[in-house]
């Protein structure tokens, strides 16, 4: 059924965690709505924030793709968004120490060449052996990727990043000249007073465009990949290995193409925020994005697409939202820095209450009506049943 054919019967067939869900998103986007008409958020700020929640559902994507589906805990999230965001920043900067000048879309191509090389250069000698020994040489190599980044100068421009980023569309036909070309327009009778859309509005929308269109095509891939015979011996690897290997299946092919992929979408969100924010440098390789990144997923539910996606979004609510808190005279202390302590707790309900996550995958593989339903019990045993009849 559709929310479009019979929206009152699609509510019903929701679960409870589900119509949660779905209120929490309403009311945040009531409030970000509410901002911004009411003057506290900028339009092209408002976009901006939408498109941060999107890179950060890249980055769940694609760690689910590793962890929810196969159980490879890989740390070094931000090692391969670092690759993504520098690979097209070296080769379509214009003060790029290497051979910049190129277009955004042989950037594209550069990360995604690096981060394949760099997944196999990792998988190869360490998915042969146990989870363990993966999630270690994973936080070597994220801290080993961000020392290179801030000491090679002569590759990288060291702690001083990579400016001159064009914007993704540079070079385009009609897109590239679409923010400059499109008229200003006000909008008129708010409540903070009239918002003006200009150059910058157009340029953050069609960020926004970029994003959800990379985020769409990611999610529509891990979720048919998810359903198929794929994702079905990826599963069966991440809960019994052993069983996987005795049915004849090649589990380190298998666990190896789980991480190239997840590594793929990670490197494309490092690439639209490379485009987004114009410049990259040491500091975007910070391992707190990881750790954000980890919450996401557990949050929002281990091996759910639709979990890493909600989780993203609350990520970024909560490291955005803690900015504004200060705004509030009742609060007598600096509330920003709240928001690692506002994530602690977060993971300490889950772990109490809800440790499958808040979306857990199993709506996404099986018939809606078995999830999160108790079986019926009859109201008489079998022998009752039979003596009745007799």
């Amino acid at each position: 059924m559709s929310v479009v054919t019979d929206p009152g019967a699609y509510w019903a067939d929701l679960t409870v965690a589900e119509k949660g869900v779905s209120a929490g998103i309403a009311l945040f986007a009531l409030v970000l709505l509410a901002g911004l008409f009411t003057g506290g958020l900028a339009p092209a700020y408002f976009l901006y924030l939408v498109g941060l929640a999107g890179m950060y559902a890249l980055l769940s994507l694609g760690l689910n793709a590793q962890w929810g589906f196969s159980g490879l805990i890989n740390f070094s999230v931000a090692a391969f968004f670092g690759i993504g965001a520098y690979g097209t920043a070296l080769a379509s900067a214009s003060t790029s120490p290497l051979a910049g000048g190129f277009n955004p879309m042989v950037g594209l191509l550069v990360a995604l060449v690096f981060a394949a090389v760099l997944a196999l250069a990792i998988g190869i000698p360490t998915l042969r052996l146990r989870a363990d020994y993966l999630a270690i040489a994973s936080i070597g190599l994220a801290e080993v990727v961000r020392i290179v980044i801030l000491n090679q100068d002569n590759w990288t421009n060291g702690s001083a990043g990579i400016r001159g980023i064009p914007s993704f569309f540079e070079g385009w036909p009609v897109l590239a000249t679409l923010p400059q070309t499109m008229p200003g327009i006000t909008v008129t009778a708010l409540p903070g007073g009239d918002i003006f859309l200009g150059a910058a509005f157009w340029r953050a929308f069609l960020n926004v465009a970029l994003v959800l269109a990379l985020v769409a095509i990611s999610y529509y891939v891990l979720r048919r990949a998810h359903q198929s015979p794929w994702g079905r011996l990826l599963r069966t690897i991440r809960s019994d290995e052993d069983l996987a290997r005795a049915l004849g299946k090649n589990t380190y092919a298998y666990k190896m193409q789980a991480f190239v992929l997840g590594s793929l979408i990670m490197a494309l969100a490092g690439v639209f925020y490379a485009h987004l924010n114009l410049y990259v440098s040491p500091g975007d390789l910070d391992p707190i994005t990881t750790f954000y990144v980890w919450v996401a997923v557990i949050l929002g539910g281990s091996g759910s697409n639709r979990g890493a996606l909600f989780g993203g979004v609350v990520i970024v609510a909560i490291r955005e939202g803690t900015r504004f808190l200060n705004a509030f005279e009742f609060i007598p202390f600096d509330a920003a820095p709240l928001r690692l302590l506002l994530i602690g707790v977060i993971i300490v309900l889950l772990m109490r209450f809800r440790p499958e996550g808040v979306l857990p995958p199993q709506r996404e593989l099986i018939w809606p009506g078995t999830v999160d339903e108790k079986p019926k019990q009859p109201e008489s045993g079998v022998r009752d049943t039979k003596a009745g009849e007799q």
